[in-house]
């Protein structure tokens, strides 16, 4: 089971396949979602020719969680924790895909100035923060990491995540109701169910698929650590809309049809920020875009990478 040490100590796990010397491709999960969520990825990345990372973000998977929340649970510390991962492994010329959370923790990653951001309380391309910031602590310990690995750094796949999750005059492509209203309370005990696209919308086949590559608990709703809610609260109130703007590298946006928490057009309207990026929607998929549709997001994945 191959493990790294980041660079706050904390144990990190990914998989890996492929020829070493081929073009690496970096799977970055979802919220409460490990690598195994890209099973029906892998294989074909392989057979294609690439080198496939499958990451366990810290506190997914078989990852650690950290030394502490303050430094652990927020989104630049899992964004330096990309960059500690591209340099352990030594990859150049790699491709970062990002779905939901694990999207935005490369805005992080990619973002120089994250850190330093997140300490004064919010401004400029790493993330701006809608409400509160983290802590000074985080801050520091975030810093103290650097932001390696963002030179080696080919393209950018984003997977059914919106850049701002909280919608504003200017954004209308947030998660559904949430807004200033209830941006302190919206995600105070997990993620509400907007009543977007119930399960029962999606037929067998696509439930069958999601309950093939989650680790989902086996009835009831799923349980929320109080890393999990400060990390899922950071994640929530940020803005990343300046890191894209900022970016140097394509970016392909790819939404779901039928995503369960926010419009597919934000896909197009992350994809207007910056003159690199592209976006496509894929129809009757939703939120767990690469895993409802598999053979149809392969396709505009490996199309993107052909580019």
């Amino acid at each position: 089971m191959p493990r790294f040490t980041a660079s706050d100590g904390t144990r990190l796990h990914y998989v890996e396949s492929g020829d070493a010397g081929a073009r690496p491709i970096v799977l970055i999960a979802g919220f409460k979602a490990s690598a195994s969520s890209w099973r029906y990825q892998v294989k074909p990345l392989t057979r294609a020719g690439y080198r496939v990372i499958a990451f366990d973000r810290r506190g997914h998977g078989a990852s650690e969680v950290g030394p502490d929340a303050a430094s652990s649970a927020t989104m630049d510390r899992h964004g330096a924790d990309i960059g500690d991962l591209v340099a352990h492994l030594g990859l150049r010329d790699a491709t970062l895909v990002g779905q939901s959370m694990g999207g935005n923790a490369i805005w992080a990653h990619l973002s120089a100035d994250a850190a330093s951001t997140a300490g004064r309380g919010g401004a400029g391309g790493s993330g701006e923060s809608q409400g509160s910031q983290g802590s000074q602590a985080a801050a520091a310990a975030t810093a103290s990491a650097g932001r390696a690995g963002v030179r080696d750094i080919r393209d950018v796949v984003i997977v059914d995540q919106t850049p701002k999750m909280l919608n504003t005059d200017d954004w209308a492509f947030g998660f559904y109701d949430y807004d200033a209203s209830n941006a302190d309370t919206m995600f105070a005990t997990g993620i509400p169910d907007p009543g977007r696209f119930p399960a029962k919308s999606k037929g067998l086949v696509r439930i069958a698929r999601v309950l093939t590559a989650m680790d989902l608990p086996k009835g009831g709703r799923p349980s929320f650590t109080a890393a999990e809610l400060a990390l899922l609260n950071d994640h929530a109130k940020r803005d990343w809309r300046p890191a894209i703007a900022a970016a140097d590298i394509p970016t392909f946006f790819i939404a779901g049809a039928e995503s369960e928490f926010w419009p597919s057009a934000h896909a197009a309207a992350s994809a207007a920020l910056n003159p690199l990026a592209s976006s496509t929607v894929i129809e009757r998929d939703g939120h767990a875009t690469n895993i409802e549709q598999p053979a149809r997001f392969n396709e505009e994945l490996l199309a993107f990478l052909a580019r």
